[in-house]
């Protein structure tokens, strides 16, 4: 009895929040609630003052429609939901809103499109978590703790096709989170067209993580320009990966001939640094891909080389290579390799990104973005932020949504019994891994990475990242001093109820066994990073 009282008491606390907060996740920096309400429905009308805004309000209109069934129209004047797009410093936060909901009119305003867009986006969370379509009085200032609000997904290991990833960058906006990286090419299968090498996708897409002889999938030039504009639409940028000089396995299949080898466990592992004609190949290969994705940022990995590049050793090329460079042992071949390609990329006008194991090479610092994700290596962390190279946290613990959320669960990976519940990916302070103000200004944001080793459906996709997208919003959004657990999970609540509706087979913590974890068929020992 005494266990069922609590909880009884524990309910009516979060409902009471939940009544008591606007349920926007993330939630806003500043808000004041009055009295009263306005009333969303087919009467109510949108407007705006400057021809930019146009594309967000059908957005809000359009999503009103497909969502609640509401038919608001768009007019010149007389509307009483009203885009305001306002002068502002010069250099003002782009992403910062405000809301000013009365009874007769709302005015959601900014010194940008983008926080327009943000304002617009809480106005939607606020429609569709509120009964009856009762807006609440309200005073909303926003503006993000980072501007670097990431989600990577893997679709090299499990390809998930067009729609499932624009329902993906759906949720996203949803969340005001705002760059996709998309992990294209690995060992499994290569996802991207490449007109002048067609094998790339022809051969190098066949097969996934656990059924090597599927046929094909990859995404054609027209499908990344699609995806593209739907993402640019939701002020969304697409930043793709080309993986190298490791994890090229599926390339190599495609064109052996620029094959570095690889080792009994990861066979064809690498591309060949000692070779001119790789880096001809590879600098084609970015050419087409930096045209593709107009962001001005490519991935360039140079992560776990060490795990096949045992040829390295013995091929002759790389052998000469050494001589002529004077270069000591494969690690200094590597970062030989990675400075050629990402001067090839710099000459595109391009930044480079990479994994966190490229902090030791020395690399133009206005040019260059580091990925930290060992968190068993914050040694890596502080040599980027020492060097004074721009940085993007996304460690392993609490970071990676490959990772279970229950100490029930068994078919994703945890790192030595630990995993990532909801709790810790809603708590990770950004701010708390830089030791002085200069650190501080160099933390770009935050990214969670979803590996698909273990996600082989929709399903299993869904299950891992909801609700868990919403914290990451609040961890990148919110100051952290400012995020309060207890009213997150209140206003969850009602954003669960959301997930309900578009029937999304999500993992609720408090319910257990609402949605069973999927089990996947593995094919080896989840024993590194991707």
């Amino acid at each position: 009895m005494r266990f069922l009282y609590i909880s009884i008491i524990i309910f009516v606390y979060n409902v009471a929040q939940a009544q008591q907060q606007v349920a926007i996740i993330p939630m806003p920096v500043q808000f004041v609630k009055g009295s009263g309400y306005f009333t969303l429905n087919n009467y109510s009308s949108i407007g705006y003052n400057n021809e930019q805004l146009k594309t967000i309000a059908y957005y809000f209109q359009n999503e009103l429609l497909s969502q609640k069934g509401i038919t608001v129209q768009q007019k010149a004047k007389t509307a009483n939901i009203v885009l305001l797009l306002k002068a502002g410093r010069k250099h003002a936060d782009s992403c910062a809103y405000q809301i000013s909901i009365k009874p007769d009119q709302i005015i959601v305003s900014g010194t940008h499109p983008n926080g327009i867009f943000y304002g617009v986006v809480s106005l939607l969370q606020l429609a569709l978590t509120n009964k009856n379509n009762q807006l609440p009085v309200v005073e909303i200032t926003d503006t993000p703790a980072y501007g670097w609000r990431g989600f990577m997904l893997d679709e090299s290991r499990h390809f998930f096709g067009k729609e499932k990833v624009k329902s993906i960058l759906n949720w996203m906006a949803f969340y005001k989170l705002n760059i996709f990286h998309w992990h294209l090419t690995d060992e499994p299968a290569w996802r991207l067209e490449i007109k002048k090498y067609p094998n790339l996708a022809l051969v190098g897409g066949i097969g996934d993580y656990l059924n090597p002889d599927l046929p094909a999938q990859f995404y054609t030039q027209a499908d990344i320009k699609e995806i593209i504009a739907y993402a640019a639409e939701r002020y969304i940028q697409v930043v793709p990966e080309i993986d190298m000089p490791g994890h090229a396995t599926a390339a190599n299949k495609a064109y052996p001939e620029y094959s570095g080898g690889g080792s009994a466990g990861h066979p064809e592992f690498t591309f060949n640094p000692g070779l001119e004609k790789t880096y001809t190949y590879l600098t084609d290969i970015l050419k087409e891909t930096n045209v593709l994705f107009p962001a001005g940022l490519i991935h360039l990995g140079g992560d776990e080389v060490s795990y096949g590049n045992e040829k390295w050793n013995t091929n002759p090329e790389i052998l000469k290579l050494r001589e002529r460079e004077k270069l000591k042992d494969n690690a200094a071949v590597e970062h030989y390799f990675m400075k050629r390609m990402a001067d090839s990329l710099y000459q595109l006008n391009a930044k480079a990104i990479f994994w966190d194991e490229m902090a030791d090479v020395d690399l133009p610092k206005h040019k260059t973005v580091m990925f930290w994700w060992r968190q068993e290596k914050p040694e890596q962390l502080r040599t980027a932020l020492s060097k004074g190279y721009p940085t993007v946290l996304c460690p392993r613990l609490p970071l990676y949504f490959d990772f279970v959320q229950d100490s029930t669960h068994q078919y994703g990976r945890k790192w030595n019994r630990l995993y990532n519940p909801i709790e810790q990916v809603y708590a990770f302070d950004a701010g708390a891994y830089a030791e002085n103000d200069k650190e501080k200004s160099l933390i770009l944001g935050i990214q969670a990475n979803l590996w698909t080793e273990t996600v082989d459906n929709n399903a299993r996709l869904d299950y891992l990242l909801f609700p868990r997208i919403a914290a990451l919003s609040e961890a990148a959004w919110v100051p952290h001093k400012k995020k309060d657990f207890k009213t997150f999970s209140a206003n969850l609540t009602r954003h669960l109820a959301l997930y309900n509706k578009t029937g999304l087979y999500y993992y609720d913590p408090s319910k257990t066994l609402l949605h069973p974890e999927i089990p996947v068929k593995r094919k080896k020992p989840l024993n590194y990073k991707d």
